[in-house]
């Protein structure tokens, strides 16, 4: 499934996570859909990536099979090869929450301020795209926007005349002609996506539009990350997809000051299995 944020992601970790909580059912759920819900509007991968698993807390590596994975046979043993382990790093933003928020919310009945809640599920959901799209040297971690392998487009100008229209044109015959196919999903920096909102005089569209129904619709401006930045990549499971152990979750960490610390926390990791299914703007 795609764009999903698994509300079975572990019970049993949710209970550790919250028993030392000193508040109401009722407090937890306005924490959790506000979470929950910042970070859905603000997660763009999640929107074209099928998601594997959650997988729970106990996973810390996933493995990778590429296009070319066999079992390997010789002298009574037996191994697969063009299979690789990635770790699944863990994912996490604090906030705080005032003492005197939480007494007067459940003893007045008067709203919970949960801003700081929501501003850490929108971090979250950025560090998650942020991985996804550029990978990580320090995990050893490949991006979309930075895999090696994929098929490298020289970008023409964007902002006029019909580069872009032929670029993702380009891009898609590319994939199509190696038989990747399926659901196509244009990702971009958000002054791309500005620059795409022109007429084009000679179709009386929008460029943004024209591109569009070349993906099915599936064009997501995501940042801010850098400017520049574009790529197209055929979102089937058996190219890519994004590997879950807890999927994005709350926990409780500490009581400081009479204040109450949380925790969000998530472990993902993308998996690339074929990189040639992904084609960077350069």
């Amino acid at each position: 499934s795609t764009h999903c944020i698994s509300s079975a992601a572990s019970d049993v970790y949710k209970r550790q996570a919250r028993e030392s909580a000193p508040f109401s059912p009722e407090t937890w759920e306005k924490i959790d859909s506000t979470v929950i819900d910042n970070a859905k509007k603000h997660m763009v991968c999640r929107r074209f990536l099928n998601i594997y698993g959650p997988l729970g807390p106990g996973a810390s590596t996933v493995p990778v099979d590429g296009p070319n994975k066999a079992e390997s046979l010789e002298n009574g043993l037996g191994r697969i090869t063009g299979r690789k382990l990635v770790e699944l790093p863990q994912f996490y933003e604090d906030f705080t929450l005032l003492w005197r928020d939480i007494e007067e919310s459940e003893k007045l009945d008067r709203p919970l301020d949960l801003s700081a809640a929501a501003s850490a599920a929108q971090r979250s959901a950025k560090r998650e795209d942020e991985l996804i799209l550029f990978g990580n040297k320090a995990l050893g971690a490949e991006g979309l926007m930075t895999a090696a392998g994929s098929y490298k487009i020289k970008r023409g100008t964007w902002n006029e005349g019909e580069d872009a229209y032929k670029d993702v044109a380009h891009a898609i015959s590319y994939l199509s002609s190696n038989s990747k196919l399926g659901r196509y999903a244009l990702v971009l920096s958000p002054e791309l996506y500005l620059d795409l909102q022109r007429l084009q005089p000679n179709v009386g569209l929008l460029e943004l539009d024209r591109i569009s129904k070349l993906v099915g619709g599936r064009v997501y401006p995501a940042g801010p990350f850098g400017a520049g930045k574009a790529a197209l990549v055929c979102a089937e499971p058996q190219y890519m997809d994004l590997a879950v152990g807890v999927d994005l979750s709350v926990g409780y960490l500490e009581l400081k000051d009479f204040n109450h610390s949380f925790r969000i926390l998530e472990t993902a990791a993308l998996r690339i299995k074929d990189p040639s299914a992904i084609v960077a703007f350069e």
